[in-house]
């Protein structure tokens, strides 16, 4: 797994990156908030462990600005119960306080990361086509387990094909299931939703057939 440590004790952080790299984790270290901050845009980490009072911005600050987009571990001698609840509303999902024990440290950052892979795993779904997964009550799609956002026509001209699957549908027929509240479709833009569709499908979007002069259907 790929994780950035923000810690401006060298030492400290020195040792977190050996032992997760002893781990065999991808660990890069950096000792303040304005490099983490860019390093986070740039690159896809899997976890954040970061340090509360760091030089410039704050860990607090870094933390609140992520946005939940990737789990944290807040590190920090902070240890009053007022501030374990701030840094958690700030956005962290674990708390971790100085000195600790390597061992601990180590059990937390394991548990994120288990939490974080068990998140991105589909849910239960209702529709699968090969590699293709799709959960209708949680508008969410995936293609060999990658999540794939989707425009709410696009969602309702898959999940249409998915109700008939093996069935030609007419693209009158599919302007009738995608047309809706705040939604108009023509028939000439039936072929342009399919088309971001399949975009936006990679390789799941061999499993959508054209039947020309006729319309679309998913292969039975």
């Amino acid at each position: 797994m790929k994780i950035l440590v923000v810690e401006d004790e060298r030492d400290v952080k020195d040792l977190m990156l050996l032992h997760l790299r002893r781990e065999g984790h991808d660990a890069t270290g950096v000792e303040n908030g304005e490099e983490a901050l860019r390093l986070l845009n740039a690159n896809q980490y899997d976890l954040a462990v970061l340090d509360w009072m760091l030089p410039g911005q704050s860990g607090l600050e870094v933390c609140k600005k992520l946005g939940g987009k990737l789990p944290v571990l807040m590190v920090t001698a902070r240890a009053d119960t007022a501030d374990v609840v701030l840094g958690l509303e700030m956005g962290a999902d674990d708390y971790i306080t100085k000195p600790f024990e390597v061992s601990v440290f180590l059990a937390r950052v394991r548990a994120l990361l288990r939490r974080a892979t068990t998140a991105k795993e589909p849910s239960p779904d209702r529709y699968s086509v090969g590699e293709l997964k799709v959960n209708p009550d949680e508008h969410r799609v995936w293609c060999a387990g990658e999540e794939i956002k989707l425009t709410l026509s696009e969602f309702k001209l898959l999940t249409a094909l998915l109700d008939n699957r093996g069935r030609v549908l007419s693209r009158d027929k599919l302007i009738d299931h995608v047309q809706g509240e705040g939604i108009v479709v023509s028939d000439r833009t039936v072929d342009t939703h399919v088309f971001g569709l399949r975009k936006k499908l990679g390789d799941c979007s061999e499993v959508i057939e054209t039947i020309r002069g006729v319309g679309y259907r998913i292969k039975a």
